[in-house]
């Protein structure tokens, strides 16, 4: 059922209506097949960056749609109701032009940050290696200055969109220095020496292809480096918080469609000459399911509005990923169970549901280290 929603002005609801119908017309009916053959939907990110909805939250100046990002979230939220790797992708997409957008130069800007926006160009994040996940500060991989170019080599692990990404965000080492040692790299998708490895094999979002990218010796012109040497790691802290906020959305976006299909089943299923959503036992969970979504968007909401506002947000936005993502994985739990049987079947969807959010408890920083990131803010000193 369509949600309730509380929109800044009449532009944000007719967004939230075209992300609607897309997701009802383009997105949901495909979902289940792409899954089964892991195939990633390129066209549709196009159709979506034609409609403008790939680079809603950058000022309008830079060619983004110049929306709050309360309004970027829900639109990812509608858009995760019907599919949940193509919100994904969107919010993977809006990660990766975070860099170019707040800390590339006037005429790197001119070059590239048009068709990231646009959507003609899709990108990728290469952060995490496979010693270096929660402790980014760990990464390996090397970029070495040689002739007015950087080299680079290591292999960067967990990629969305690796192999079929225009553009890569590369995160590497340029000094050994712990905390002013990582750079951020441009690269084109087509660089010599940037090898995509065969997409891992997934328990879900299985359309979403995650890949290891070693880099094999791949040069790149010196003025492919974002921000200044050194800042790399600044930048990949500073663009997380926004990437957490996204997550908290396209997780409430599972768990409210989730939610409505374990509902429209109750509703139509009948056992003992009645429909089971009468049973108290099913309707309390039911009840449970609703809060708990009703509770995730507006604990995401909260944390975007602060952030709109040009206030912290970063504790908020590990809380509000925390909580919405553990709230998807119970949800979606319970709506298998309130199918019974026929929920453990993909004959409906809520069984995808389950196998999708499980890794977003794991992505954008697991769980556990939002909870060290909210425990470290509750003890520090008071201002």
């Amino acid at each position: 059922m369509p949600v309730d929603r509380e929109l800044p002005t009449d532009e944000a609801r007719d967004l939230l209506a075209l992300a609607r119908q897309i997701a009802t017309d383009e997105l949901a009916p495909r979902a289940a097949e792409f899954e089964e053959r892991a195939e990633f939907p390129r066209e549709l990110f196009r159709m979506l960056g034609r409609a403008g909805l790939l680079g809603l939250a950058y000022d309008e100046e830079l060619g983004g749609g110049g929306q709050p990002y309360q309004v970027y979230l829900q639109v990812l939220e509608e858009l995760a109701a019907g599919w949940a790797a193509v919100a994904l992708g969107v919010s993977v997409h809006t990660l990766s032009c975070f860099p170019l957008a707040a800390y590339g130069d006037a005429e790197q800007k001119k070059r590239w940050l048009g068709d990231m926006l646009g959507g003609e160009q899709l990108g990728a994040y290469c952060l995490s290696e496979a010693s270096a996940g929660s402790d980014a500060a760990s990464l390996q991989a090397r970029a070495t200055r040689d002739d007015g170019a950087f080299v680079l080599y290591g292999t960067k692990a967990w990629v969305t969109h690796g192999g079929v990404a225009d553009y890569y965000n590369v995160f590497c080492r340029t000094s050994d220095d712990p905390r002013r040692g990582i750079s951020m790299l441009l690269l084109d998708a087509d660089t010599a020496g940037l090898l995509p490895q065969p997409p891992e094999k997934k328990m879900g979002l299985r359309s979403s292809p995650t890949a290891q990218i070693v880099l094999d010796g791949a040069r790149v012109d010196a003025d492919r480096l974002i921000g200044a040497e050194g800042e790399g790691l600044r930048i990949a802290l500073s663009a997380l918080d926004g990437g957490r906020l996204g997550i908290s959305a396209v997780a409430t976006g599972v768990a409210q469609a989730a939610l409505d299909a374990a509902t429209a089943y109750a509703r139509d299923r009948r056992q003992f000459g009645q429909r089971i959503v009468d049973f108290q036992g099913v309707s309390f969970m039911l009840a449970d399911m609703a809060t708990g979504v009703e509770a995730a968007r507006a604990l995401y909401l909260a944390a975007a509005r602060r952030r709109d506002e040009g206030k912290p947000y970063g504790p908020q936005a590990s809380m509000a990923k925390l909580f919405c993502t553990d709230t998807a994985m119970r949800v979606t739990t319970d709506a298998v169970q309130v199918l019974g049987g026929y929920g453990y079947t993909s004959d409906f969807p809520v069984e995808r549901y389950m196998r999708e959010v499980k890794v977003m408890q794991i992505f954008e920083g697991t769980n556990q280290i939002q909870r060290m990131v909210i425990g470290r803010h509750l003890g520090a000193p008071s201002r």
